[in-house]
Order: C-alpha cells, then sequence, then structure tokens
C-alpha cells in the first residue's frame, strides 16, 4: 500500500483504484537529461512503485540549467546514480534502478522491453531513438515519446498527440522519416512543441576546444554532438511532466 501523507494529494484527484495501478506499474525511461529527468521525478512524486532508469552520461556544467538532479557539487557524477539518490529521497519505498549503460544497436539485448508495462523515450541521438521506438513498435510494447525540446521557448505550446501528426518539430520529422525507410509501422503518443524553433544567439561550448565537460570518454555523448541548441528548464521541464503525464492518465482511466 502507498504511504498516504505522501500521495494523499494525488489520490484525492485520481483516487485509489488509480493510485494502486500506479504504484503496481513498472516503467522503464530511456534518457535523464532535461526532459527525462523531470519524467522519472513526477512519476515517483506520483507513487509510482518501480522505475529502470537508463543513460550512459555523466553530469556536465552545462546540465545544471535544465535536469533535476545536476547541481555545481556533483559535476563529473552518474546522472542515473545521482538521479536515483535524489527520487529515494522523495520516496524511499521506490524500487528505482539505475543503468549507467547506452541504448543502442549493440546493447538492445541487455534490455528487456516486454518486462514493462511502459517504455519512456526521452533520447537524444535519432539512431538510438528510432532503434527504440522499433522494437517497440514490432513487438507491441507500450511506448511514450519525447521529440525536440531544445531550441523552445515557449512552454505554452507543448503539446501531448499522435508522432505522425506533429508540427514545428524537426526531430520528429526525422524520426518519422526514418521509420518509414526502415519499413516500420506503427505510431505512438509523443510530447513535442508547436512552436517553431529558435536560433541560437550564444557561443557554444560542448563539442568545442573549450568543452565544459569534465571527461570526453565513450560514455559522454555532449562532445560528439555535431550541434548543440540551447535549452532552457522552463520548456524541458514541462515537457518532461507532459511525458509521465501520458503514463499517469493511462494508468488512471
Amino acid at each position: 500500500m502507498l504511504q498516504a501523507p505522501l500521495f494523499h494529494r494525488a489520490e484525492l484527484l485520481l483516487g485509489a483504484t488509480a493510485m494502486d495501478c500506479i504504484q503496481s506499474a513498472s516503467v522503464i525511461l530511456f534518457g535523464v537529461g532535461g526532459v527525462g529527468s523531470w519524467t522519472a521525478e513526477a512519476l515517483i512524486r506520483t507513487g509510482l512503485g518501480r522505475l529502470t532508469i537508463v543513460d550512459s552520461d555523466v553530469i556536465c556544467p552545462t546540465n545544471v540549467n535544465r535536469q533535476a538532479q545536476a547541481t555545481a557539487r556533483n559535476v563529473g557524477m552518474s546522472k542515473v546514480d545521482e538521479l536515483r539518490k535524489r527520487l529515494l529521497e522523495i520516496n524511499p519505498d521506490a524500487e528505482v534502478t539505475a543503468v549507467k549503460a547506452l541504448f543502442s544497436e549493440e546493447t538492445r539485448a541487455q534490455f528487456d522491453l516486454g518486462a514493462y508495462d511502459y517504455v519512456l523515450d526521452a533520447i537524444d541521438s535519432l539512431r538510438h531513438k528510432v532503434l527504440l521506438l522499433r522494437l517497440c513498435f514490432e513487438n507491441n510494447h507500450k511506448v511514450f515519446a519525447s521529440m525536440g525540446a531544445a531550441a523552445k521557448l515557449d512552454p505554452a505550446q507543448v503539446r501531448c498527440g499522435p508522432l505522425g501528426k506533429t508540427t514545428h518539430c524537426p526531430l520528429a520529422r526525422v524520426v518519422r522519416h526514418e521509420l518509414r525507410v526502415q519499413g516500420v509501422a506503427g505510431d505512438c503518443l509523443c510530447v513535442y512543441s508547436a512552436e517553431p524553433p529558435a536560433q541560437n544567439k550564444g557561443e557554444t561550448f560542448c563539442g568545442s576546444a573549450v568543452c565544459a565537460c569534465p571527461d570526453k570518454d565513450e560514455l559522454n555523448l555532449c562532445a560528439a554532438k555535431a550541434k548543440i541548441n540551447g535549452s532552457l528548464v522552463h520548456v524541458t521541464a514541462p515537457f518532461g511532466f507532459a511525458l509521465a503525464g501520458l503514463v499517469i492518465q493511462d494508468l488512471s482511466q
């Protein structure tokens, strides 16, 4: 049973039956950056019982402006390990599994997607995102996805809808194209912004000679990015909350 004081306000709105469903559900979340970290926090704060978080990266100073677990004190630490600590401080009874790994063609066999009630995609890499969605579509796994939250300024334009009907999201457009090229049929609900992308106005540090990342090893993806767009917590967090909301709403029906 859920600890009543922790989740009383959620139960008032959702009801005891829905809260029991949420507490019993299992979710695997790929990517715990500016979107995924807030998705994880929202799920745990709403009483989710079992959550697996997957990310290979470490905390970079440039993460502090938008990622729930990132502070000036834990730069260089594992994102999933630091987030797990935070989540267990919120609900010590939650079962939170941290997996420091990159989801890819080479590592996909490590993950039994069918063992979870929901698969959540908050992956930045196009190739790995398309792979995850393809596997979910082909095997009928319940999946919700986040599209591009970077280069956006207006949180009021965050939307939820089918991947096939998104607007003004370059990432979603490319994801759809790649899935078609691979002959993959299927659709899923996703979070996106209807706002046209904004242009960077400042200097890009990561990926250049003055990269702010503490280590440029094989697990740090920041330095490998071809282009880095600016991003803001007042947009990335609503993306994450909306992604969590898709799970909560589905469980509450």
